[in-house]
């Protein structure tokens, strides 16, 4: 009787242990016997745009493609996310198109570390570049910034980098040619109203609530950006784009502003499965309002901008196969 109960007991542990072999591996779990795949999303502070957005996206993956559960990591954003991406610590980056082209090529934070191992899977939103100034400043071109008192942004953001490369393509030296000021948007925006300030960089979406603020007690300018001095930073900066600000979109601007925008976009491994990144872009483009309701800046994920900016990083296979789908690519 014993050797009996000794024998059942040893059959019903192998087979828990068998069991337990065949469940799923690194990211994957058993579920009612069909496996899920579970996916790590790279974004950026909890204070900012990336990870926000990024959970309202993942939402929308989860829910409705079949065995997949996206989650959402706050990290320090585009440059970290691509090296996670690039180590296989993440399986999915949300990044801005420059930094993923310097990484490409080996530029910038990747000098000697080029990463060839990533593609791109869609734009996401643009970051607009908005140059403000007061309308009695006389200022209406980046030309005209010339000896005046402009702040380009941080030291060490994104937006002192643009301020930077645009200046220069007009043959201004942010060093000597201006007198250089680096605020916070916010501090710029009260240095213009008090008059303190004649101009001011910001990648900021449109509209920009800071830049609405001002125009209720200033009446602005968007500087242009276009020209000559546009083909050349085009020319030497391909992760830029020309963007217009629609006419009446802030207070007093009577007219269309012509201005670039870098892409905030989504990036995933080169060999990562077909099929999934076909479903991952297909589902983020087609359900922008459920992902605009969560965060409103969910409605600028259009297919307009989708294949914008992402030369030289390759477009994922599965991505082309979505685009070609709907007529973005041919």
């Amino acid at each position: 009787m014993r050797k009996s109960l000794f024998l059942l007991l040893t059959l019903v542990l192998a087979v828990s242990l068998l069991a337990a072999g065949c469940g799923g591996g690194k990211g994957s779990t058993e579920q009612t016997g069909a496996e899920t795949k579970n996916l790590l999303m790279a974004t950026g502070g909890t204070g900012g745009t990336y990870y926000p957005l990024g959970g309202a996206i993942a939402d929308v993956w989860s829910k409705n493609i079949d065995g997949v559960k996206v989650t959402v990591q706050a990290t320090g954003a585009s440059v970290e996310n691509i090296r996670l991406l690039a180590s296989g610590e993440t399986d999915l980056a949300m990044a801005m198109n420059g930094v993923a082209q310097a990484a490409w090529k080996g530029e910038g934070e990747f000098e000697g570390n080029a990463v060839k191992n990533i593609a791109g899977a869609g734009v996401i939103y643009p970051e607009v570049m908005q140059v403000i100034a007061p309308k009695d400043s006389g200022i209406e071109t980046i030309a005209d910034l010339k000896g005046k008192r402009v702040s380009i942004g941080p030291v060490g953001s994104g937006t002192a980098s643009a301020a930077e490369k645009i200046l220069k393509a007009y043959g201004i030296d942010p060093e000597k040619d201006i007198q250089k000021f680096q605020d916070t948007f916010a501090d710029a925006a009260r240095k213009i109203k008090d008059g303190n300030l004649d101009a001011a960089f910001a990648v900021l979406a449109v509209p920009a609530a800071n830049i609405v603020d001002i125009t209720t007690a200033t009446p602005i300018n968007i500087v242009d950006i276009s020209g000559e001095g546009l083909e050349k930073l085009l020319e030497s900066e391909p992760a830029f784009s020309p963007y217009e600000i629609p006419a009446g979109t802030y207070e007093g601007e009577d007219e269309v502003g012509h201005t670039v925008a870098q892409w905030a976009s989504l990036y995933v491994p080169a060999d990562m499965d077909e099929e999934l990144v076909y479903q991952l872009t297909k589902n983020m483009y087609e359900n922008v309002e459920t992902i605009a309701s969560a965060h409103a800046r969910g409605n600028q994920i259009t297919l307009d901008n989708a294949v914008k900016g992402f030369e030289p990083v390759p477009l994922h296979p599965g991505a082309e196969k979505y685009f070609k789908e709907v007529g973005v690519l041919e």
